[in-house]
């Protein structure tokens, strides 16, 4: 898209972290926006905020991962606004245990990630692409995946596992959109860490997905955790690299480059026909820590 200015945003996720600051983000360069989120309090107070500011906004509270929901927000937005041209489908968890091996992970874990994560984006691409396409204007949607969507290794193995899926499924939309010719811009929001409650996801979970109890993280992990907090990237860094890659119509958008070595040596090792190189989880958080603290100075 060349221009952003009055056109219409749908973000999920939208109530905080990465979400939210898209949402004022694309607010702020002018388009009026819808924000969707599962936590209805947190999602009306950011609205008010928005408002307040000036912007034009809708809340409708929506959990991506129930299509009729997804339907009540294309309608409302559609009654409200008229068009859509911006889709966001950043709602996303992850489950408690992010060091367990993948046998040991509930069954309820990888149904609740696998609902909201990956249905969460289907049922939004379902809804709203056809949308798009009958509007025949320019547009853009934006998948949020993850870094962890990239690399091989045992920690993380439910979220990583779904968020390699959303890196499926947007590259075929990429693919299929060019196929067709249409006006619709594709890109793949890949964060490393970043400083949002995405880790108190639980607090959202419904009842009949809770799953059984787990071990606390190692500390060794906390440890990582706490140093990359200090200097973790705020989310509106990461909403201005994703107004500049709708602008751009830039696929990838990586928010750090301390994992490619991880990156490039799992891709070594599979054209190598090599077993999966696994990186240390923690180490990589660090590596990262390093790299923003060098950035800061």
């Amino acid at each position: 898209m060349r221009d952003v200015a009055d056109r219409v945003a749908v973000v999920t996720g939208a109530a905080s972290g990465i979400g939210r600051a898209m949402a004022n983000r694309l607010a702020s360069a002018g388009m009026s926006v819808v924000l969707a989120d599962v936590e209805e309090a947190a999602l009306s107070q950011a609205a008010a905020e928005m408002a307040r500011d000036g912007h034009r906004v809708l809340a409708v509270c929506t959990d991506v991962s129930k299509p009729d929901d997804i339907d009540t927000l294309a309608r409302r937005t559609l009654d409200a606004f008229g068009a859509v041209h911006v889709l966001c489908n950043n709602a996303g968890v992850v489950p408690r245990g992010r060091l367990q091996a993948v046998w040991e992970h509930p069954l309820d874990d990888w149904a609740w990630t696998f609902d909201v994560n990956v249905f969460g984006v289907l049922h939004g691409l379902r809804k709203f692409v056809p949308i798009m396409l009958a509007q025949d204007t320019e547009c853009h949607i934006v998948n949020t995946g993850s870094i962890v969507g990239f690399i091989s290794g045992s920690a993380h193995a439910v979220y990583s596992t779904s968020k390699f899926a959303v890196t499926r499924i947007t590259e075929g939309l990429h693919a299929a959109l060019r196929q067709r010719s249409s006006r619709i811009g594709v890109s793949l929001l890949c964060p490393g860490v970043v400083r949002t409650n995405i880790r108190e996801a639980d607090r959202n979970r419904p009842a009949g997905r809770r799953g059984d109890a787990v071990e606390p993280e190692a500390a060794t992990y906390n440890d990582a955790i706490a140093e990359m907090d200090a200097v973790a990237m705020e989310p509106s860094e990461v909403a201005g690299m994703v107004l500049d890659a709708i602008l751009q119509n830039r696929f990838y958008v990586f928010t750090t480059d301390a994992w490619d070595e991880a990156i490039a040596a799992r891709s070594a090792g599979i054209l190598a026909r090599a077993d999966p190189a696994s990186p240390d989880m923690v180490e990589l958080i660090r590596r990262e820590g390093r790299a923003r603290r060098g950035s800061l100075t």
